[in-house]
């Protein structure tokens, strides 16, 4: 899955491990995602937190997309922070899932993300 995804790749996202319901997603924080109040642009914190959610609902073998999804942002991310993502599954129930992320820097919590995960129903050819 991470050799499509484009989008995290460009940002500099890596995913640092998988397994069943949970995922961990790493970024740098570089001059060119500073916005104009010289602090991390939220939607890069953003897409950490949705990379990593896509990889822990992604763990069943079933293509699954973010169906909803916000984030609380509790601190600026700045220039070098080295970001985490650590997404893990709270409950699957049908072809939905809820998965709670916390992007980190050290100890400090950045950003609270919660998605809403939705299996895609397969095509009738298989």
């Amino acid at each position: 899955m991470y050799a499509d995804d484009l989008a995290s790749q460009r940002a500099g996202a890596t995913i640092e491990g998988v397994e069943p319901g949970r995922a961990v997603a790493r970024m740098s924080v570089t001059r060119d995602m500073i916005n104009g109040h010289d602090i991390c642009h939220g939607g890069y914190v953003f897409l950490l937190a949705d990379t990593a959610f896509a990889f822990a609902c992604n763990t069943y073998g079933t293509p699954t997309v973010a169906e909803s999804c916000d984030i609380v942002f509790v601190r600026a991310a700045r220039l070098g922070d080295e970001l985490t993502a650590v997404a893990t599954e709270r409950t699957r129930y049908g072809r939905s899932g809820i998965y709670d992320v916390t992007v980190t820097c050290g100890d400090e919590v950045i950003a609270e993300f919660r998605g809403k995960s939705r299996e895609l129903r397969k095509s009738p050819e298989g």
